[in-house]
């Protein structure tokens, strides 16, 4: 089968800009190349293009050190697989440690890309990172020069059979040996002759460019060390496992991932070195150095099969700082719990719409003893709300074992689950709900944490993690919550309940104010997911204190995105042509209660954008206490109108916060300026000249 490396060509001079003026931000840039390849028939469409390309660089930034950027994206619009280059003159910021980007290359990739072009893409990925091939793209007189150069690396010529048979290193496992010995006729194996190596998994979230990139990094810095690095790249065109007996002989592992690691528990034991992919990118001298010096370290931290996810961002050494370890964890939980919550709920909600709340109270009885054939009394309609409300009612109750389920899957991985899911259920049934899900989910990781650290005869290594940590970490974390635990977590569930029903008047709208504010601070982050699992877990349709907080919380966090879609409608001159569009689905998103809508604005003016969107959403919330506005669903904005108790004044609300988070966005925007305002070049000059 024939690999499309030139049908048609990955870069052609039509897509090369010399010495160009692009303008003076990383918006701006991206907006001409993804124009560039747009017109030249490489994407049906410039915009989405463009925006997907944004959305990749809001994740985090692609400068390089060296003076390089790599915005990188897959989207529908791309037709294949494309590179646009530009060599800018003026240089632009692009995040990178050491100052603005001259060299610019936008790596374009259909959604559903193949793994050949993918491949090719890497390829070129992996050479930025030699001084060599830099240089000379700074020195190409033309655009054919930077053509050639750029097809040199990603289609090289066919070099003669070298001397020693080892296999070519592809995009997915590299692996250099800095000792000059010969090499089997396999993939390398441990031996007695393997030299000392470490062994690495880098991943980004686009998996194009910086996993090949921090893999390639990290090589070179091993040779410069004296020590072989092998990787494993989880990216786009694959991976490729490393092979077991590397790495159970490897001195120590190295995680260089944005978005955590595959089958962590293969490295089990391993001294380990984490962070996010871009820190070994700039300093893989350091890395392989802290990796080394943890190998002869006993107390350096390790990989149990029960790490905490090492894909988050991380400037030291060894494994994360513990305060991002325990938000790591506790936001795993609330992840995983979250779908529970919002299809039970979305279900509930509906039984309640066709059966009426009176439903809750014998919808089980009706399921169980009526059928599409032997309706009750109520008719169809009942029938169905019963059965609508039962299935809603039986995901939501998972919400608690769920959580403190996967609050133990993130410290010690599948063994966790068990034992984590039972304390879960052991929290419901003592009546200690969220708070005992929490404390019991810790628990219940950290005890299997340690059982997995016991010294054990070879022989029963195997029943580890399916028989011996589930059994006795369920054992221990079960006693503990029914023994120990169990009573006085109910007795701060119960009071924190009284406390709640008992608000009025002030106290009730401070809560109010309270919670919008946290809804709209991080716009999904755990500040925000703390609201949402606040709300959500006390949740109770014979609570009507619950109903209002969930109320408040759910409106609140549905005016960020609405508010920057009625400023950059009212405002269009305020922000950049990519923030315009963004606007224009933040309506729906807001409308559908998905704050996240939002983030493209906050991530590129977050002082200006963030205080604006936190003060609309205070007034919402306070507005929703004042008038005793409930709603029974927690989730779906308004397509759950009929779960909203006093619905209009859900709407003024909404309407109020709204309106002020947008006046002050766009006051903000207008009278205080900031280095992140947009510049003229990337706005509509038909808007600028109006």
């Amino acid at each position: 089968m024939s690999t499309p490396t030139h049908d048609p060509a990955i870069i052609v001079e039509e897509l090369v800009l010399l010495d160009a003026d692009l303008g003076e931000s990383k918006d701006a840039v991206i907006s001409r190349l993804s124009t560039l390849l747009a017109e030249n028939g490489r994407a049906t469409d410039a915009d989405p293009l463009r925006d997907a390309a944004l959305a990749r660089e809001a994740q985090s930034a692609t400068g390089l050190p060296g003076g390089i950027a790599i915005p990188h994206c897959r989207a529908d619009a791309v037709t294949t697989a494309s590179l646009g280059f530009a060599r800018l003159n003026p240089k632009v910021d692009f995040g990178a440690p050491d100052g603005p980007a001259d060299l610019v290359f936008l790596i374009a990739a259909p959604a559903g890309a193949g793994s050949a072009h993918m491949k090719l893409l890497s390829s070129l990925a992996r050479a930025l990172v030699k001084p060599a091939f830099v240089t000379s793209l700074r020195e190409a007189p033309t655009a054919a020069a930077i053509v050639a150069l750029v097809d040199g690396v990603i289609n090289p010529a066919p070099k003669a059979a070298p001397a020693k048979a080892v296999p070519e290193s592809t995009p997915e496992t590299a692996a250099v040996s800095t000792a000059k010995h010969s090499a089997p006729e396999t993939a390398p194996t441990a031996s007695a002759e393997t030299p000392k190596h470490i062994v690495a998994v880098t991943a980004c979230p686009t998996g194009i460019a910086h996993t090949y990139m921090a893999a390639d990094s990290l090589v070179a810095a091993g040779e410069r060390a004296g020590v072989t690095v092998h990787v494993e790249t989880q990216g786009s065109s694959g991976s490729t496992p490393l092979d077991p007996a590397l790495i159970a002989s490897a001195e120590a592992v190295i995680f260089a991932t944005d978005v955590g690691v595959k089958n962590k528990e293969r490295f089990a034991g391993k001294p380990v070195i984490s962070s996010g992919v871009k820190r070994a990118i700039n300093e893989p001298d350091v890395m392989v150095t802290e990796a080394l010096r943890a190998s002869n370290d006993p107390n350096a931290a390790r990989v149990s099969g029960t790490a905490a996810a090492a894909g988050a961002n991380n400037s030291g050494a060894g494994e994360l700082g513990w305060g991002t370890r325990i938000r790591q964890i506790l936001l795993t939980g609330v992840s995983y719990m979250i779908p529970f919550v919002a299809a039970g709920g979305l279900l509930i909600a509906l039984g309640f719409l066709l059966g009426g709340y009176e439903i809750s109270s014998n919808a089980e009885e009706i399921v169980i003893n009526n059928s599409i054939t032997a309706l009750p009394d109520g008719g169809l309609k009942a029938y169905l709300g019963a059965v609508l409300f039962q299935i809603g009612a039986l995901s939501f109750s998972f919400l608690v074992p769920a959580l403190a389920g996967y609050i133990s899957y993130a410290i010690a991985d599948r063994p966790g689950l068990a034992p984590g899911f039972t304390a879960g259920a052991v929290a419901v049934l003592v009546g200690a709900g969220f708070i005992g899900g929490l404390v019991g989910g810790l628990i219940a990781g950290f005890v299997a944490l340690w059982i997995s650290r016991w010294k054990i005869p070879a022989l029963l290594r195997g029943l580890m993690p399916v028989v011996i940590i589930p059994l006795f970490a369920t054992l221990i974390v079960g006693a503990l919550m029914f023994l120990v635990l169990g009573k006085p977590l109910a007795a701060i569930t119960s009071g924190l309940t009284d406390w709640l029903n008992g608000l009025t008047g002030t106290s009730i709208i401070i809560l109010g104010i309270i919670l919008g504010l946290m809804m709209c601070f991080d716009l999904g982050g755990p500040v925000n997911k703390a609201a949402y699992a606040f709300a959500t877990a006390g949740l109770s349709v014979t609570d009507v204190a619950s109903l209002r907080i969930m109320a408040a919380v759910m409106a609140a966090g549905m005016v960020p995105p609405l508010a920057m879609a009625l400023a950059s409608l009212v405002r269009p001159r305020l922000f950049t042509e990519a923030e315009r569009e963004n606007g224009k689905a933040a309506w729906f998103l807001g409308a559908a209660f998905i704050s996240e809508g939002a983030i493209p604005f906050a991530a590129a003016d977050p002082f200006r954008v963030i205080p604006s969107m936190m003060a609309g959403g205070a007034l919402t919330g306070a507005l929703i206490m004042a008038t005793d506005v409930t709603l029974s669903a927690p989730h779906g904005g308004l397509i759950v109108f009929f779960a909203i108790g006093k619905f209009l004044w859900f709407l003024v609300a909404l309407v109020a916060g709204t309106l002020l988070s947008a006046f002050l966005v766009v006051f903000a925007k207008q009278f205080l300026r900031g280095k992140n305002a947009p510049t003229e070049e990337s706005l509509d000059p038909d808007l600028v000249a109006a």
